[in-house]
């Protein structure tokens, strides 16, 4: 693939994500307006602004789901409308976004990560089998597998969410307000554990939040940049010798 290729050719400061003069409007009201922004590889980069300013659109655009009216997005140095190796972002959107009545096991859910845009009917092997297995137990969740997911607590949900999105070991993680709608010792405790995930492993991070507190405690109280309502909030985490590191799930197994 084009993106992988290019990630083998170069070094650990990839550039992971390119925002050229991006613009949005729903029904000619602008949301977005001539945003840029670079987010490079092993970068933590919270994103503030206020409701209406954009932050779930711009998401949505990194991942493909929407495309600006203006301007480019670039993943991996390819443009998004060219990039087909998806597998390398994990997104978490909203948990407002999830139907609690959804008829699905906690296991079918994390499988369903490795369902690509091209594989929705593929049949589930042995491997993708003792993957899930190995996400559920780096998230702590490996014992409730067979429960519905609509039957867990918020932050069990978010969990899970979470190891449906690393089933695929992917480069750049992308959440949506994963903190709320959960108790402040959850919020705090999974913020601990991405913040983990940065400092110890290679995979760089987007993570929209409306907790300022939490946000600025890791990622300073300044933002790097602001572009109309949007702040990006930006700490870069280079603690491993060996920047192509080792298979992520493998890791945080161990280390649990």
């Amino acid at each position: 693939m084009e993106a992988a290729a290019s990630m083998a050719q170069t070094g650990c400061h990839r550039e992971i994500v390119n925002l050229s003069g991006v613009s949005f409007s729903y029904d000619n009201q602008p949301i977005l307006q001539d945003v840029n922004f670079r987010i490079m590889e092993r970068d933590f980069v919270g994103l503030i602004g206020s409701n209406g300013a954009g932050k779930t659109t711009l998401l949505r655009m990194i991942v493909g789901l929407t495309r600006p009216h203006k301007g480019a997005v670039s993943l991996f140095g390819t443009p998004a409308a060219r990039f087909k190796d998806w597998n390398l972002i994990g997104y978490v959107p909203q948990r407002s976004h999830f139907n609690p009545l959804f008829p699905a096991t906690v296991k079918e859910v994390v499988l369903s990560g490795l369902y690509g845009r091209k594989k929705l009917f593929r049949r589930v092997t042995k491997e993708d089998v003792a993957r899930c297995e190995d996400a559920l137990r780096a998230m702590k969740i490996e014992e409730l597998g067979n429960k519905r997911i609509g039957a867990l607590s918020g932050g069990q949900q978010q969990r899970v969410f979470l190891a449906r999105a690393l089933i695929n070991n992917p480069k750049l993680l992308i959440l949506d307000e994963p903190l709320t709608g959960i108790d402040v010792e959850t919020q705090q405790n999974f913020f601990q554990m991405i913040k983990h995930m940065h400092q110890r492993h290679n995979i760089t991070f987007l993570m929209v939040s409306h907790d300022m507190d939490m946000v600025r405690s890791y990622l300073g109280e300044e933002p790097k940049e602001r572009s109309g309502k949007l702040s990006f909030y930006v700490r870069h985490s280079h603690d491993l010798e060996d920047c192509q590191g080792t298979d992520l799930l493998h890791s945080l197994r161990k280390e649990g």
